[in-house]
């Protein structure tokens, strides 16, 4: 299969007082280590990143000097991430027959975590990465904060990106939650609803979400040890 992979880069960062797609971590702007590694990867024959519109130039910039040969488009996100993966699905030409979505906030993903999400995908299936979760989680009234129940977390998993699927059937989930203004927190919530399988690859890296200053640090930290050892 000929891949795409869209970035999701369209973020404010109000947490973090700035646009975080372009923070610096280790010498390179955040999103600047997910463009070099899909851009590496010769599975995926085009690159979408989509982004807020302030920041569509300087993201073109960092595309050309990180990106490669690999053909890449800079597209302008929603309001939503939800919308924002819809305009970079839009941008998908009909030759990649898979598509894979990530975040723009997860610099640390690993290539081989990629690949074994790729080689899950299917007609009818569909694969993100995820993670045990490893605290003990309860439902909580929201205004009593009153526990309600506690939930059996050898059941739960943590998503992360990126999620994987046939380009048809996820552009099919996409447009279906439009039409029934459906709005969910990620791509597999749409592809579960449309029918399509949803196959669960545990990550074998530190693949968070930078969200908080003190995930800048650590990103940084494990970044920079990183490129000490190339």
């Amino acid at each position: 299969m000929k891949w795409a992979a869209v970035i999701v880069a369209a973020g404010r960062g109000t947490r973090l007082g700035a646009p975080k797609q372009f923070l610096e971590l280790a010498g390179r702007p955040m999103v600047g280590w997910s463009v070099e590694k899909f851009a590496a990867m010769p599975e995926i024959a085009e690159l979408i990143v989509a982004t807020e519109p302030d920041s569509l130039e300087p993201m073109r910039a960092l595309c050309e000097r990180l990106a490669g040969g690999r053909a890449w488009r800079v597209v302008q996100g929603g309001a939503t991430r939800q919308e924002s993966v819809y305009q970079g699905l839009s941008a998908v030409s009909d030759k990649c027959d898979a598509v894979l979505v990530h975040d723009g906030a997860r610099p640390l993903v690993t290539l081989d975590d990629v690949r074994a999400g790729m080689r899950e995908v299917r007609v009818g299936r569909a694969a993100l990465l995820a993670a045990p979760v490893v605290d003990t989680v309860k439902t909580v009234d929201p205004e009593a904060l009153q526990v309600i129940e506690t939930l059996d977390r050898g059941r739960l998993w943590a998503a992360q990106t990126p999620q994987f699927a046939r380009t048809a059937e996820l552009r099919a989930a996409h447009e279906a939650a439009r039409r029934n203004g459906i709005e969910a927190t990620d791509d597999a919530a749409l592809l579960e609803r449309s029918g399509v399988a949803v196959m669960v690859v545990p990550s074998t890296s530190e693949n968070f979400k930078v969200t908080l200053p003190a995930d800048v640090q650590r990103a940084s930290v494990i970044l920079g040890l990183q490129k000490d050892r190339r």
